[in-house]
């Protein structure tokens, strides 16, 4: 089945738009006319969950979600499962669009996410200061250091573009940053 972008997936790949992570977004630019068992395998099989997500929100459309698709093309497994599909109301009930799943979680995809942040944000208005948080954030190797990076950065961007703008990119930096370990010890 080949997949096709949506006019809501071009949206969010316009300029200024960043919604997605950024594995999310490299799929979508990739995804016009793949087939969806090459997009499957992409990120070491974490492809399928992306595109499953990618999907479910709207962003790709195969020929079965197209508009009006010719139901004489529809082989018979297919109608079987149609009802099916139809009537999710989980998926629905559970809209979390934006939060990734714990496989999304890296401190390296963190890493990228505010090395982007800072380039838009830094990289031309103040060089100096756009350096050294990228060497800050290239010496963050753990979660702890990688969130004190994070939240001078984000201090910064309160700043210069305001506390909402701080506020949405600190956001989207909880949803990537590995969940925080829970304590072994137990108490009894």
């Amino acid at each position: 089945m080949l997949l096709q972008k949506t006019d809501k997936a071009r949206l969010e790949l316009s300029p200024g738009v960043r919604t997605l992570s950024l594995r999310e977004r490299s799929l979508l630019l990739l995804a016009d006319g793949k087939s969806l068992s090459d997009l499957q395998a992409m990120y070491n099989g974490i492809g399928a969950q992306i595109v499953d997500n990618l999907m479910r929100q709207g962003y790709l459309a195969g020929p079965a979600t197209l508009p009006d698709a010719p139901s004489a093309a529809v082989a018979p497994a297919d109608i079987a499962e149609a009802p099916k599909a139809v009537p999710q109301e989980p998926v629905a009930a559970a809209h979390k669009p934006q939060d990734p799943s714990d496989a999304l979680r890296s401190l390296a995809g963190t890493r990228m996410y505010l090395f982007d942040i800072c380039e838009r944000m830094f990289a031309r208005r103040d060089p100096a200061l756009a350096r050294q948080f990228h060497e800050a954030l290239r010496g963050a190797r753990d979660r702890a250091s990688m969130l004190d990076v994070g939240e001078a950065l984000l201090e910064e961007v309160a700043q210069m573009a305001g506390a909402e703008r701080a506020q949405t990119i600190r956001d989207r930096m909880d949803q990537l940053l590995p969940r925080e370990p829970e304590s072994t010890t137990s108490e009894a």
